[in-house]
């Protein structure tokens, strides 16, 4: 996605071309063939959902067509993760390498464990603590019960963006706003979760009894397979 006359620019494929991407079940499943897929083009030609759909089809509205409403599908399927994963923008990781990603990008910690070592910053701490009471929370209300609102606490996006690059925290949902006659109203609403909420501890965690280095060489090695790359032209 590149901007061009102040508008963003899909750079995606025809509609009838044999390597597009027409419906969210096939993207579930090319997601959970290749493992993991950011949602926009990047440095890695070829490795976005972006690039495998259909150009005319992004935000067209059409729930069957749009990739961008296929989000909504795909995180209620509990068989992905979403959430900004690569280098701080959106993406999927399959159910099946996220316990790989966890303990890499977790560096084999807990987030209660990272915050005892200092190396978590006390603003993450804020988002994280509602999650001894809730299982669910939406960003709207995550930044508001956290003192991120107005006159308060500074730069929420970007602590919620950490708290998903180090995979603490996922979307577990997207939902509009009702009005009191029950309508549903403006755009999609991120609703965030601990990963251990969909999938459990044990699954999340199962990944800790290696090294977080042995885990990066993982998803490297994948990498390098899946797109013929030297390892030393892209981070993950």
């Amino acid at each position: 996605m590149e901007k061009q006359n102040n508008s963003w620019q899909i750079n995606g494929l025809q509609w009838n071309d044999p390597r597009c991407i027409h419906t969210p079940l096939e993207l579930l499943d090319y997601i959970e063939k290749v493992g993991f897929l950011p949602l926009f083009q990047n440095k890695i030609k070829g490795f976005s959902v972006e690039e495998l759909t259909a150009t005319e089809s992004w935000w067209s509205g059409d729930s069957k067509a749009d990739p961008w409403l296929w989000r909504i599908d795909l995180v209620r399927t509990g068989r992905v993760a979403y959430g900004k994963f690569f280098d701080k923008k959106a993406g999927f990781i399959a159910k099946d390498w996220f316990p790989v990603f966890s303990n890499y990008r977790r560096d084999g910690y807990d987030f209660d464990s990272l915050y005892e070592e200092g190396l978590a910053k006390r603003r993450c701490k804020l988002i994280m603590d509602l999650y001894e009471n809730h299982a669910i929370i939406s960003s709207v209300d995550m930044k508001e019960k956290a003192g991120f609102g107005k006159n308060g606490e500074k730069n929420f996006n970007g602590i919620l963006t950490e708290l998903q690059m180090q995979l603490y925290l996922t979307v577990q949902d997207f939902q509009r706003k009702r009005s009191k006659k029950g309508v549903e109203y403006g755009m999609h609403i991120g609703y965030y979760a601990m990963p251990e909420e969909k999938w459990g501890y044990d699954f999340v965690t199962s990944c800790y009894k290696e090294d977080p280095k042995e885990s990066k060489a993982k998803i490297v090695n994948h990498m390098m397979e899946l797109y013929s790359l030297n390892k030393d032209t892209f981070t993950i």
